[in-house]
């Protein structure tokens, strides 16, 4: 009877520890079922998500978990944080910016003067035109060999595409451009439009606006030097008493703009970074001749020769670089065609004006010429290397 009462006992005892573990065996068994589940699930979102972003081209929307591990850069690949992505010279120029991003973004100005890279300096050369530019054999010519100093920007009507080919100095230069008229303000907001894509590539610290009639009247070395040796940048301005000078004056304008502050002169110009950047941040005179200075006043022939002549007279050579022949008379330059390039023609043309540079008289100054019809083209090609040096 005792052996029983002790079997039975046992029994109770082993009930007990068996009914422990099961309740210690259950919780686990939940855990795990749950963590398995976990598993699953994310899975099936990272499944899902993969093939959302394959098929319906939008982005996950499982959160991303990041890794404990740090994973170095690359150095043939400069992570986008970088000064390189300040300082990489653009490869593409079509934009989506608007006028008033662009102006916004090109007015940068670093604050410490001194550069922490290796920087050559290069001209941008700003062609604003219509359409094609029939120079541009001449133009690739002169550029030759010259890869690393000079940029090209071309501002053209929105409805043209050019069409040169890769080899071409001129391929994908063109800027996401708009309606520019003679006259018109629209004809300045063209070439703020071209300094303010020429002012994103960091290198860039000369400017040069030049049109579908210009051609260069000497090698690249020549012009690179001239501009980089000169204390000045070259915008014609001028102050002229009579009606197409002071005349076309509107007394609306002071008292930013007096009649005695009133500046003409030539509208294509080459200016240094400083006065680039004065230029397309301009909020003070900008309004001023968009509203008082409409035809016959021209603001082309106004705008930035009265404006910089204010802000920095100082950095002005008041004269141009371009050649043009006023002498036939008329509201255009004199335009020259196959039978006008001669030797002579060139000869008369680099002794018929003297100038002063760096403050030192010289017979050295024009470095480009205009209006040069499409039918000059040839007869250029051929006199280019004996009159022109390249």
């Amino acid at each position: 009877m005792h052996s029983r009462l002790v079997v039975m006992e046992d029994s109770k005892d082993f009930g007990s520890v068996v009914r422990i573990n099961q309740m210690r065996y259950y919780p686990t068994m939940r855990i795990l079922q749950f963590f398995l589940m976990f598993i699953v699930l994310g899975l099936g979102v990272s499944i899902i998500s993969m093939n959302t972003f394959r098929y319906f081209g939008v982005r996950s929307a499982a959160p991303v978990v990041p890794s404990v591990s740090i994973v170095q850069p690359r150095l043939e690949e400069p992570s986008g944080n970088g000064i390189d992505s300040w300082i990489k010279t653009p490869s593409d120029l079509l934009h989506s910016m608007s006028d008033q991003e662009l102006l916004w973004r090109a007015s940068f100005v670093p604050q410490v003067k001194e550069y922490p890279f290796k920087r050559v300096s290069k001209i941008a050369f700003m062609f604003l035109t219509k359409g094609p530019l029939p120079m541009a054999p001449l133009w690739q010519r002169f550029f030759k060999g010259h890869e690393g100093l000079y940029s090209i920007y071309v501002h053209t009507a929105p409805s043209y595409v050019a069409d040169f080919p890769p080899s071409s100095v001129f391929y994908r230069r063109q800027i996401p451009s708009q309606v520019a008229e003679w006259g018109e303000m629209n004809m300045c907001d063209a070439e703020r439009r071209l300094l303010a894509n020429a002012l994103l590539d960091i290198s860039n610290e000369w400017f040069i606006l030049l049109s579908e009639s210009c051609v260069p009247l000497h090698s690249f070395p020549t012009v690179y030097h001239y501009i980089a040796r000169s204390r000045y940048s070259f915008v014609d301005s001028f102050d002229e008493q009579g009606p197409y000078g002071r005349g076309r004056y509107n007394r609306k304008m002071a008292p930013e703009i007096n009649i005695t502050d009133w500046r003409k002169g030539y509208q294509w110009f080459e200016v240094n970074r400083e006065l680039a950047v004065k230029i397309v941040k301009d909020k003070t005179y900008y309004p001023l001749f968009k509203e008082f200075c409409r035809p016959a006043c021209y603001v082309d022939e106004h705008y930035f020769q009265t404006m910089l002549s204010i802000e920095s007279p100082n950095l002005l050579a008041n004269r141009s670089l371009t050649f043009v022949d006023w002498s036939r008379g008329g509201a255009h330059p004199a335009t020259f065609g196959k039978y006008d390039i001669t030797e002579e023609f060139f000869k008369k043309l680099f002794e018929s004006k003297r100038c002063l540079y760096n403050d030192q008289p010289s017979s050295l100054c024009f470095l480009f010429a205009r209006k040069f019809a499409p039918s000059a083209l040839d007869r250029l090609l051929e006199v280019a290397q004996k009159v022109m040096g390249f």
